[in-house]
């Protein structure tokens, strides 16, 4: 199975996220599953990839020309593949995941995330959305979900389609659903 990771790349944020990125890598390469991510080496990103290969698991990265060349890309990944565009990127990496979990993330994080999310919805994919929250840190963005619900905005159901977890064990395990 591969798991297509969504998280954040930023060098600023607290080192708590960073090493829950490395417990998820560890967890996906333990079931000898295989990593999917944007294929960046730094933040969350790199620890995800270094985490899974500390118990000997594969990686594979998909990541644009242009971040290759501002040296932001893992060369340590088993694969890498490299793409013109974002959106060629989020393509591959949709199309060679058997399942996803969000971590916590800025806005690239939360595109991605709502891409796949819709993309469910419609029916384009019946892969297993899943966020990985132990912080809260996206608490706003659920009560928000639950509100255009509410407005009907978001329609009954869609909802259910995203498994909110808090620990890593809960995350893995929704990818198998």
């Amino acid at each position: 199975m591969r798991i297509g990771v969504f998280c954040s790349s930023s060098p600023t944020i607290d080192p708590k996220y960073v090493d829950l990125a490395y417990q998820l890598g560890e967890g996906i390469g333990l079931k000898s599953w295989e990593l999917v991510t944007g294929g960046g080496h730094i933040s969350m990103m790199g620890a995800i990839s270094r985490g899974a290969r500390s118990v000997k698991g594969k990686t594979v990265g998909v990541i644009p020309q242009a971040l290759v060349d501002i040296e932001f890309a893992d060369h340590d990944n088993e694969e890498l593949h490299i793409v013109e565009t974002m959106g060629e990127r989020k393509a591959m990496i949709t199309d060679i995941s058997d399942a996803f979990i969000t971590l916590p993330g800025g806005a690239g994080t939360l595109e991605e995330f709502f891409e796949i999310w819709v993309g469910r919805y419609l029916k384009f994919h019946n892969k297993p959305v899943v966020i990985l929250d132990p912080f809260g840190i996206y608490n706003p963005l659920h009560e928000l979900f639950v509100h255009l619900e509410s407005e009907n905005f978001i329609k009954p159901g869609m909802r259910e389609l995203i498994t909110w977890t808090t620990n890593v064990d809960d995350a893995l395990a929704a990818c198998s659903l």
